[in-house]
């Protein structure tokens, strides 16, 4: 409802109802703004383009044409997280699956196509059955023991739509649902651009674990330590990293700890935790390396490997942007309206369509 989105946009922009009011030169009151957030009153087409741009949205996330909410939106760092945080997020989300359903409507896909590996959600007995799941949804996704080289992509890839955006501070993730009008729920994971790569494949198995896992069979701390725990039996299978380390080790160096975490793309930290899970080292060997060559680890990841510079573009989501690329190759949509999908200029995407100009080709017919 147009209501709704125009609540949530004002939350994202941090403005009362006055702020909105005097950010529109006084051209509407904040009585007649509070009149539309409550569904009271309807704003005129020139009194939305106004509050469109007052708010820093498009106008097509006002109208609400695709009749979408979200569900289910929680933060599992609660601190430090204000309702300005949680109205930035579900904007930015909600503005983003817009556009997703957009170009998939245009190219006649179907978005409904989540399912679920195994029956779930599953409901657990304890916090170790995690690693089973875990080694079942492998199984069933016939992906064996190795390292899996693009988390991103393979949760694209079994219908999960990622989004990568600026989260609060101490929010690496969470996982979602978008309510439609007249289809199926879409389940969305959203992880944050300011975390390494590492942490972000971590983050999306976790968020995994949480579309799996029956809520309510577990109370809230133990569920979160199941899906840590799913998540490094996902990325670090047992049998896989006993092959590797050994099954009891009593010394394990700086070099090798590096090699291991480039190996399955996890950070230093969660490959001990992990190591310490499958009792290849004792809790003793643990606490050691977090006090000596493991001491930052938590915090500062040893030899990232993305470079600081490149934050949030390796393993990133890329089924929207070959979407609109597809459909603008097609002659289905405009280059403008590939643009606005793509949030691009229009000579970045042009240029990024036609490809080297010494080609012979705008594209291949």
């Amino acid at each position: 409802m147009i209501a709704d989105r125009i609540r949530l946009a004002r939350r994202k922009a941090g403005f009362s109802l006055r702020d909105l009011s005097a950010a529109m030169e006084g051209r509407v009151t904040a009585q007649a703004i509070g009149k539309y957030e409550r569904g009271e009153s309807t704003p005129s087409s020139g009194v939305l383009l106004g509050l469109a741009k007052a708010l820093d949205v498009s106008l097509g996330y006002l109208l609400d044409t695709q009749g979408i909410a979200l569900s289910g939106v929680e933060f599992r760092t609660k601190a430090n997280t204000t309702a300005r945080d949680r109205a930035e997020v579900e904007t930015e989300v909600l503005e983003w699956v817009e556009r997703y359903l957009q170009i998939e409507q245009v190219l006649e896909l179907d978005s409904a196509e989540w399912q679920c590996p195994l029956p779930c959600p599953r409901r657990l007995k304890s916090i170790v059955e995690a690693e089973e799941l875990a080694n079942e949804v492998r199984k069933e996704w016939e992906l064996g023991l190795d390292p899996i080289p693009n988390m991103t992509e393979l949760l694209e890839e079994k219908g999960l739509k990622v989004l990568t955006v600026p989260l609060p501070a101490r929010v690496s993730g969470f996982t979602c649902l978008v309510q439609r009008a007249d289809g199926e729920p879409l389940p969305v994971i959203v992880v944050s651009n300011q975390f390494s790569l590492e942490r972000r494949r971590l983050t999306l198995a976790h968020e995994l674990a949480h579309r799996l896992i029956d809520t309510d069979c577990l109370p809230d701390k133990d569920e979160e330590k199941a899906a840590n725990v799913f998540a490094g039996a996902f990325l670090m299978p047992r049998a896989h990293l006993l092959k590797e380390v050994g099954k009891t080790r009593h010394a394990i160096g700086y070099k090798e700890l590096i090699d291991l975490k480039r190996l399955y793309r996890v950070s230093g930290a969660a490959l001990l935790v992990r190591l310490r899970q499958v009792d290849v080292i004792s809790d003793a060997m643990l606490t050691y390396a977090f006090q000596s060559i493991a001491r930052t680890w938590r915090t500062q990841e040893p030899v990232e490997l993305e470079p600081s510079r490149e934050r949030g573009q390796r393993e990133r989501a890329r089924r929207f942007e070959r979407l609109c690329y597809r459909a603008l190759a097609e002659g289905l949509i405009s280059l403008t309206k590939a643009s606005e999908l793509l949030r691009q200029p229009i000579s970045t995407v042009e240029a990024d369509l036609k490809g080297p100009q010494d080609a012979d080709a705008d594209h291949c017919q």
